[in-house]
């Protein structure tokens, strides 16, 4: 199992790292008290069915005494052969100051003990010497964007998780409407339409003889090929920015012939690049 302790100041983004963390498949649990890391983890370990890699998120409304935390993160990485990371985050002073003006979230120490921003801050500080000196790696993001910190974070867990951007290819037709998911959306209503060809009108792209009409002209291969070269420029791309899911949308006029068989075609093409899982999806084709 791979475990990740993430801890840090509050308002240095560890909603951001669990959501990052959360994208690569990571069961996360926010906010756990210290005391019950322990019974958690040895809870999880005995389930037959578990999801393999966890993250727990812990800053000071959990903790009042961060000696616990190491104390608990200790005894994890003892546990057996779950490989272990604690990830600490922090930011200036004056970054965290911005942040919560800016936000209007209310400081959790400001609330329990009564003191103003600037000392809650100190105060955090402090009690978060020990872990801090204590941890895996320390991410600064005073000066971060969201993107570079996921970038951060993916290096981070890479060595225990091959970073895999999800693909979903979906097939329509622009009759029924266009996916509001869609983040890349191509036309192919120019292409030669089975739906004309009487023995074909009733058969999918999915269908071989279908599949086979579509990719017999020439125009369809250039159009592929220009296609290709587009997406195989702009994967690593979206991957380089943190994106860890894509949705490419190819529409026909009825969303059963063409715009599925171009989608088929695309998913294996996306799957030989071997930097991203891609699966097809046709949301119109029994309409």
């Amino acid at each position: 199992m791979n475990i990740i302790v993430v801890t840090g100041m509050s308002g240095a983004g560890k909603t951001v790292v669990g959501n990052v963390l959360e994208d690569f498949g990571y069961y996360c649990i926010d906010n756990i008290p210290v005391r019950l890391i322990n019974q958690f983890v040895d809870l999880y370990l005995n389930q037959e069915k578990k999801n393999k890699k966890i993250a727990l998120i812990v800053d000071v409304r959990g903790c009042d005494d961060f000696s616990e935390l190491i104390d608990a993160y200790t005894v994890i990485k003892h546990t057996g052969d779950e490989i272990c990371k604690l990830i600490y985050l922090d930011a200036s002073t004056e970054v965290l100051i911005k942040r919560y003006k800016e936000s209007r979230h209310v400081h959790p120490l400001v609330l329990s003990k009564h003191i103003t921003l600037s000392d809650a801050i100190d105060c955090e500080r402090k009690m978060l010497e020990q872990v801090r000196a204590e941890a895996d790696h320390i991410i600064d993001t005073s000066t971060m964007s969201i993107a570079k910190c996921r970038e951060r974070v993916i290096s981070i867990i890479s060595d225990t998780h091959i970073p895999n951007m999800c693909v979903s290819c979906v097939s329509f037709g622009f009759k029924y409407g266009i996916p509001a998911d869609s983040d890349l959306m191509f036309d192919v209503r120019c292409l030669p339409n089975p739906f004309y060809v009487e023995e074909l009108k009733n058969h999918t792209g999915l269908e071989s003889c279908v599949y086979d009409y579509v990719m017999s002209f020439e125009n369809v291969k250039r159009m592929q090929d220009k296609l290709y070269s587009l997406i195989d420029y702009l994967m690593p791309l979206y991957i380089e920015d943190g994106r860890t899911h894509l949705t490419i949308s190819v529409g026909c006029t009825g969303g059963k012939h063409r715009s599925v068989a171009i989608v088929e075609a695309l998913v294996k093409h996306l799957n030989e690049l071997n930097i991203c899982s891609a699966s097809a999806a046709h949301r119109d084709i029994c309409k």
